[in-house]
Parts: C-alpha cells; structure tokens; sequence
C-alpha cells in the first residue's frame, strides 16, 4: 500500500472536496464529487455520504473494487497555480460501519492507495 506524505496529508487536510471515478456497469468511467476523510489509523481515504449504500458509486466499487480519487484546486490565477493529489488504489464497499461524520450513513467506501500523484504542493 502507498503512504501519503506529510505535504500531501496537509493539503488533503485543506480541502472538502474530491472527485472519485468509478468504473460503471457499462464499462465506462462514472466521475462524482465526494467529501473524504484520511483514517490515519489505516492509511485509507473513507468517503461517505447521505445514502451512500443507494449510490451508483458503492455499486459500481461493489462490481469493480478500483477506484481513483482526485482532489485538486487553483491555487492562483497570477500566477497561474494549480495543485492537487491522485489517489488510485483497490476500493470496498462497507455496510454498517461508523460513518465518518454525523448525518452520514452507516456504508463507506475505503480506498487503499496503491499509487499516489501529486503536482504544485511545494511552496516556492
């Protein structure tokens, strides 16, 4: 399994957002926006939600356990800056686990990095 670095657990620590690519049932790749929480005691990413167990994404990782998550943003336009860190790895789709934050339900998808990449997170 790939370790995340510290510039990158500091980075993913800024941001809420992330985008996960799931392959569909067609063969295709289905891109979703997702909030995600490092679980510093497993390495993992765990990524939860409203419903998630409903979700076209814990099918699809459920039928293909691969999945990349992507989490970028601009850090300035003047210049022109953008960072941001790719996580693909073997994914599962877990039921009635402690969701990662209040309102969320009790399914999680757990992504066990396998290969990380990063771009614009060292400071100039």
């Amino acid at each position: 399994m790939a370790t995340l670095s510290e510039r990158e657990l500091e980075y993913l620590g800024t941001q809420r957002l992330g985008r996960l690519a799931t392959v569909a049932p067609d063969g295709y790749p289905q891109n979703n926006p997702v909030g995600f929480f490092y679980n510093a005691d497993l390495g993992t990413i765990d990524i939860g939600g409203h419903k998630l167990g409903d979700s076209r994404k814990f099918g699809n990782v459920r039928a293909h356990p691969k999945a990349t998550l992507v989490v970028d943003d601009i850090a300035s336009v003047q210049p022109w800056h953008v960072r941001g860190v790719e996580i693909r790895g073997d994914v599962e789709a877990l039921v009635d686990v402690e969701p990662p934050m209040h309102g969320m339900s009790r399914e999680v998808i757990r992504i066990y990095p396998a290969r990380i990449r990063s771009w614009g997170l060292a400071s100039d």
